[in-house]
């Protein structure tokens, strides 16, 4: 089992940079796909960013790509997802999650494990 926790959502202005992060305990996750998921006030839950933990194999939603960069820190056991030139639309609750059994998944389902979540708020 993995346990995910997030950690640095906040407010900001339209514009600005967050740089969230996931912290990743319980076992090791060398065959693990990492990703980020968001999820607005009456919206469905939407794929962000995913990357495999022991490769290079990236996959971005396109409405954040060239603007969200994912990267992880192995010796840390943490994913980090700096975000850049933010927009209101980008307001949403995001998510950490994790998975063994799909490689570079988009689809929330696929994943067995979850953080809580850190809220993200972009302001005009």
């Amino acid at each position: 089992q993995v346990q995910l926790v997030e950690s640095g959502g906040g407010l900001v202005q339209a514009g600005g940079s967050l740089r969230l992060s996931c912290a990743a305990s319980g076992r090791t996750f060398s065959s693990y796909t990492m990703g980020w998921f968001r999820q607005a006030p009456g919206k469905e839950r939407e794929f962000v960013v995913a990357i495999s933990w022991s490769g290079g194999g990236l996959r971005y939603a396109d409405s954040v790509k060239g603007r969200f960069t994912i990267s992880k820190d192995n010796a840390k056991n943490t994913v980090y997802l700096e975000m850049n030139s933010l927009k209101p639309e980008d307001t949403a609750v995001y998510y950490c999650a994790a998975t063994s059994r799909v490689a570079l998944s988009t689809n929330a389902a696929n994943f067995g494990s979850w953080g809580l979540g850190t809220q993200v708020t972009v302001s005009s």
